[in-house]
């Protein structure tokens, strides 16, 4: 019998406590000092989750609070959820583009395959868009910041529920507009680390990829779908092409570029692929930080370079 929810609240797991040391700052997740008096959700790490598996500061009660919202904002973030906050929107500052015109953008199903995507397109101006389905804040990856220090993005776009990027834009059809109207070559959009997932054909993070290539396609883009595929993977549903890359693929109402690496048997279903040499991935993609639910480059060394791929492919797009 299914629980009657409606009536229910939110099931939060809040610790309250005091800060007593700073491990490592990233001043774009949070402003923390020693001494402050602090409440923390620590719902991940009690149910030891994977890359979620920690705590978050919920609020910092001694400089946390009553701060002001920026001049002339009103289009909220998180809207009607009780950490609301009102921020300036792309759409809010001006005209943007009415269509891509062609505009390579990368659709991604997983945070990891952002970093060897980027890296292939060494030398372009490349707009990063993050989109629901992992986790919001930009702020949180630590690949974002290795990509923005090499120069392998140029700017970063919080579309929809998330947040932190240099542009906040309220759908992701107009982070891709914004970013054809500033002048990007290339946009690569993706969800943030740490994928929502079920176990599920459909109940996945991964499906935001879809999405983003209807958009693009829609807009008089050109879509390029990067592959999840692994040969380290154990479980049977991701071994392979993964199933969730399988129901992006399906979910695609307008025909999306698939990039396949060259060397790696396809799978009959995959006949509408462009194969690329991808021989220069390890040395393109080298300092950059390459993980996959655990797995090293030399572990799982496909998923990366069909990504590289990706990446690859969008560069033969630039006009």
């Amino acid at each position: 019998m299914a629980t009657d929810r409606r009536t229910c609240s939110v099931p939060l797991s809040l610790r309250r406590g005091t800060v007593t040391a700073i491990g490592e700052r990233h001043e774009d997740l949070v402003r923390c000092e020693v001494d402050d008096e602090v409440v923390v959700n620590v719902q991940g790490r009690e149910l030891a989750l994977g890359s979620g598996g920690f705590d978050v500061l919920h609020v910092n009660l001694t400089r946390g609070i009553d701060l002001p919202p920026p001049p002339d904002a009103h289009v909220m973030k998180l809207p009607y959820a009780p950490v609301q906050y009102a921020v300036r929107h792309a759409e809010e500052d001006g005209p943007v583009a009415d269509a891509l015109a062609g505009l390579p953008v990368v659709c991604c199903s997983l945070h990891s395959q952002v970093a060897p995507v980027c890296a292939a397109l060494a030398g372009t101006r490349v707009a990063y868009v993050q989109v629901a389905g992992g986790a919001l804040p930009l702020g949180l990856s630590d690949t974002l910041r290795a990509l923005r220090a090499r120069a392998l993005i140029a700017a970063t776009v919080s579309a929809g529920a998330c947040f932190g990027g240099d542009v906040e834009c309220v759908t992701a059809a107009s982070a891709f507009a914004w970013a054809a109207a500033t002048g990007f070559d290339a946009v690569v959009c993706a969800i943030g680390p740490g994928i929502v997932g079920t176990a599920s054909r459909l109940g996945h993070g991964g499906l935001a990829a879809a999405d983003a290539a209807n958009a693009a396609a829609a807009l008089g883009g050109t879509p390029v779908l990067a592959v999840r595929v692994s040969s380290g993977d154990e479980r049977q549903r991701h071994r392979g092409v993964s199933h969730h890359t399988r129901a992006v693929v399906e979910l695609c109402l307008a025909e999306a570029t698939v990039a396949w690496p060259a060397g790696l048997e396809a799978p009959e279903w995959l006949a509408s692929r462009r194969e690329l040499d991808v021989d220069e991935w390890r040395e393109a993609c080298e300092g950059l930080p390459l993980d996959h639910m655990g797995r090293r480059s030399d572990e799982d060394p496909w998923f990366f370079a069909s990504a590289f791929a990706a990446g690859k492919l969008a560069r033969t797009l630039i006009g």
